[in-house]
């Protein structure tokens, strides 16, 4: 190492040195200039972690639905509104559609190569009863498909086989509050509950799905803990096909209606109730690729399904993926603005070091001068000055952190908000209480340096 560097090291640790002393001598005023740091750095940390805490679990519900996923239901009102205005106009030929079927989801599989996953669905509302125990559920026929587009794991036993799902076995595969309630001392794995008019074979139990209630309410997600789950093909052939309703069958029960409303007479075949959903599946969820390709994707889709269904948009098509942009994008925002609060906090700080600094200087206007006067530059002064200003914003940054992460704890325990503090949260803002001191202090550390050592010591 060469003299001149080691003097210069020398002498910014002398200056170092220097400032550190002014600040323990002075340990009150210290602490009242770093309460606007300390402040301002935790506020920054656990507005950050509220944020990233809300935003976490919004991604998690978003998850439920999936990123990139096509998600196809059926509509029932409007096509039998359609229905009846073609009956009352006496129109002879009319085109039914055949609704959302399966012959669908093969259609799709094998033209649109950008399709990773399929899903179709059938939900049925039903009466589970087992063990002198009786409540409703939702009994949902699927493909092995459903568990890998909704991230679904199992905790127990094992998922059906081919020959469960080619022949349509009595089994099922239930959710962890469907165990909770029905087997809570129990091991369910080959015991029998009955769905309806059947029983089904316990073969698995769902890992359970962390939905808040008001999840469920507001943002309309199914509680997936309570459902379920059976091949699709068991719902078909063992409890109802509605593909199997024919176009005679709704042209009867719109004539029944019509019938009836012109006084007609007690027909019990024209009075016979028929299911007015005649979609055989109740949801298709199709999961593509990449994320670019799912508006391309829904449109030929809609297209297909459009030919196939002769017209009729008896079906409606979402992307979730853009409801996750807006849900990203509102968050993003969010954050910005509790940020943006946070670092007012900060400036605030920074301001008072500023105010705190320059009357330091008017009180030490002899000491400035005798320093002065015994060889120290300009750039020692302005050294010494800034070193505590640093110091400062240091101290009451690291004292800001601890403050920051305990209320951010505090929060999620207290209030049962998540909250998640993130090492970059805590980073940046240590990183910004070090630049607001070096910033705000270098006012007063230049007002000290043009101070004339003459006049500092003549000072009373």
């Amino acid at each position: 190492m060469k003299q001149t560097d080691k003097k210069l090291i020398d002498r910014y640790l002398a200056n170092f040195y220097i400032a550190l002393e002014a600040l323990l001598a002075n340990k009150l005023r210290t602490l009242l200039t770093a309460l606007g740091i300390i402040f301002g750095v935790s506020a920054v940390i656990a507005m950050l972690a509220v944020g990233n805490g809300a935003q976490q679990e919004v991604l998690e519900q978003i998850k439920l639905v999936g990123v990139n996923n096509i998600v196809i239901t059926p509509i029932v009102e409007q096509v039998e509104e359609e229905v009846e205005d073609v009956e009352y106009a006496n129109t002879e030929k009319v085109q039914f559609s055949p609704g959302l079927t399966l012959q669908d989801v093969q259609n799709i599989q094998e033209t649109l190569p950008s399709v990773s996953e399929i899903s179709p669905e059938i939900i049925l509302e039903t009466t589970l009863i087992t063990n002198g125990k009786r409540r409703s559920a939702k009994l949902v026929g699927i493909q092995p498909s459903y568990f890998d587009i909704y991230n679904f794991t199992l905790a127990e036993g094992s998922m059906f086989n081919e020959r469960q799902l080619k022949f349509g076995d009595q089994v099922c595969i239930i959710g962890r509050g469907i165990q909770s309630r029905f087997f809570s001392k129990a091991d369910p794995i080959g015991k029998y509950i009955k769905c309806g008019p059947h029983w089904l074979k316990i073969i698995g139990v769902m890992e359970e799905r962390l939905v808040s209630q008001s999840s469920i309410s507001k943002l309309g997600i199914r509680d997936f803990n309570m459902d379920v789950y059976t091949p699709i093909q068991t719902v078909l052939t063992r409890y109802k096909n509605r593909a199997l309703v024919t176009a005679e069958m709704i042209k009867q029960n719109a004539s029944s209606r019509r019938f009836s409303f012109f006084g007609g007479g007690d027909d019990s075949e024209n009075q016979r109730p028929v299911d007015k959903n005649y979609h055989q599946l109740d949801k298709l969820v199709i999961q593509v690729e990449k994320t670019e390709l799912l508006n391309a994707s829904a449109d030929v889709i809609a297209r297909m399904l459009e030919r196939r269904h002769y017209g009729m948009i008896d079906y409606e098509i979402t992307i979730p993926e853009l409801l996750l942009k807006q849900q990203q994008r509102t968050k993003d925002i969010f954050n910005i603005v509790l940020g943006a609060i946070a670092g007012i906090s900060l400036i605030v700080g920074g301001i008072g070091i500023m105010n705190i600094m320059l009357a330091s200087v008017l009180e030490r206007i002899k000491e400035i001068g005798l320093r002065i006067s015994l060889g120290a530059k300009k750039t020692d002064i302005v050294l010494q000055f800034l070193f505590e200003a640093v110091l400062i914003s240091l101290s009451g940054g690291l004292l800001g952190v601890i403050l920051g992460v305990s209320l951010a704890y505090l929060i999620a325990s207290i209030a049962e908000i998540p909250t998640i503090v993130s090492p970059a949260s805590i980073a940046v803002s240590f990183l910004v209480a070090a630049g607001v001191g070096l910033i705000f202090g270098i006012t007063p550390a230049k007002r000290a340096a043009d101070q004339d050592p003459i006049a500092c010591l003549r000072y009373e």
